[in-house]
């Protein structure tokens, strides 16, 4: 840490070198000011739409620190932000700013089929460790987001229609709450943050390691089919009523989109529109071969990377790119598409349409319509067939124009809209309270605000998705 002579944002120099001095004594980990050597990595992260400026950034390295970093930050009437990989970030954070991507510890227990986890943990740790032992986690479609934040959303992934939300699984957890208490959470041990804290996005606390449930998978079968543009609409429509057809055992998604002509991007794609739909089939090869026929069919493919996969590769299926960017989106949820849907999805996204961003349809139904063995936070609503999400890369001077096409979109497809939003989609500026809210049905945010306000009553933790506690 710098003398205090270096430039400071004000509540870092109301706080003061002393103050700043005072905590670093207390952690492991280091406690960083703006202009010290290593702040503005802490800060950063996968999502550049939203920059942190913090007053002050401790770099966690255990449980200890979180708690350390809480009361220090608890006394002085400062916010609290925490950040892994910085998917996930909604709002800039100006006061302090846990960073957790150092506490990495996983522990794989193959006889309970379960992993601990700490909170700086990628999932691409657990499936590495999980796949020792013939077994699994419920991450999500990029191994390279933070596990912990991830479930702490709901979790929809590759083998949530099989299992349900990879939330519902959590075993245990350990939290520290805003008054800088240490709690071991259960459906045994406070029951009531064991429903809240899933599924609240770090609204009732710091979640320090999760104990979550494994699955025996060990393969899929799956991958990519690419289209062109001509078959969009063909491709679009057979698969849409493809999808519902589908057992459990098969997840899906269509992505549609421009592809740049830019060196990265695989050669077939280049400079072209292309329907993107991804496959995951939990059976034997052969019969998810035959279940694949009929998209194959539809139209004229310009690339293939269908193959069966071990669970460690199976990242590549949406193969998200693991660079950090600057996005923008908007998530909502169907019913049931019918073609008249597809004429307005063509007709704002569609091949010619020059359109300002991609639409992604991802399957739902399945597990992920029943209620989970022990209830949660995690927004459940059975009555939606597909999650739409919304995306485009932005800058600064085309963001306006970028959110008008996307609410364009929104609106344009409200006929087929049904209730609800996945939190875990939720992210960057499209995370207003209204939209939050809107994750839940109204009796689970009303349970959930009256948790705030017990838990934390001075929203203390509100550079995220959130529910803010009951007025006094």
């Amino acid at each position: 840490m710098k003398p205090a002579s270096h430039s400071v944002t004000d509540t870092s120099a109301a706080l003061g070198a002393a103050a700043a001095e005072e905590l670093a004594a207390q952690v492991a980990g280091s406690v960083l000011l703006p202009g010290d050597e290593g702040y503005d990595e802490e800060r950063s992260g996968f999502e550049l739409s939203v920059e942190h400026r913090p007053a002050l950034v401790v770099v966690a390295t255990g449980a200890a620190d979180v708690i350390a970093a809480v009361r220090f930050a608890g006394a002085r009437g400062l916010g609290i932000a925490v950040q892994a990989t910085g998917h996930g970030k909604s709002s800039a954070a100006t006061d302090v700013l846990i960073s957790t991507r150092r506490m990495t510890g996983v522990r794989v227990d193959p006889r309970a089929r379960t992993a601990r986890i700490e909170a700086g943990v990628r999932w691409e740790q657990v499936i590495h460790e999980a796949a020792a032992h013939g077994l699994a986690p419920l991450s999500g479609s990029a191994p390279f987001v933070g596990a912990v934040s991830y479930l702490l959303g709901g979790g929809l992934g590759l083998l949530s229609r099989k299992y349900g939300f990879a939330g519902d699984h959590v075993v245990s957890l350990d939290l520290v709450t805003a008054d800088g208490r240490f709690l071991q959470v259960s459906t045994e041990e406070h029951p009531d943050l064991f429903w809240g804290v899933r599924g609240s996005r770090g609204n009732l606390g710091i979640v320090t390691s999760v104990e979550v449930g494994l699955f025996p998978v060990t393969q899929v079968y799956g991958g990519g089919l690419f289209f062109d543009a001509g078959s969009t609409r063909a491709v679009l429509n057979t698969y849409l009523q493809w999808a519902p057809r589908m057992p459990e055992d098969m997840a899906s998604s269509v992505f549609l989109a421009a592809y740049p002509d830019a060196e990265g991007v695989p050669g077939p794609l280049r400079g072209r529109f292309v329907t993107h739909i991804r496959l995951a089939w939990l059976g034997d090869p052969e019969e998810g071969e035959r279940r694949f026929a009929e998209l194959r069919a539809a139209g004229t493919v310009v690339m293939d990377t269908v193959d069966t996969l071990p669970y460690t590769r199976a990242g590549i299926i949406h193969n998200d790119p693991p660079a950090p960017v600057s996005s923008h989106s908007k998530t909502v949820m169907f019913g049931q598409l019918d073609e008249i849907a597809v004429d307005e999805i063509l007709r704002l996204a569609g091949p010619g349409t020059d359109a300002l961003f991609g639409v992604e349809l991802r399957h739902l139904g399945g597990a992920l319509a029943r209620p989970p063995r022990h209830p949660s936070a995690v927004g459940h609503f059975p009555e939606a067939v597909f999650n739409a999400y919304v995306g485009s890369l932005v800058d600064p001077d085309t963001l306006a124009a970028v959110d008008a096409a996307q609410q364009e979109f929104v609106d344009s497809m409200r006929p087929w809209t049904t209730p609800g939003v996945c939190l875990n989609f939720l992210a960057g500026h499209n995370t207003s309270r209204e939209t939050t809210r809107s994750a839940y049905t109204p009796e689970d945010y009303a349970r959930l605000q009256a948790l705030k306000s017990q838990y934390d009553p001075g929203n203390v933790f509100r550079f995220n998705p959130n529910i803010p506690p009951l007025p006094a």
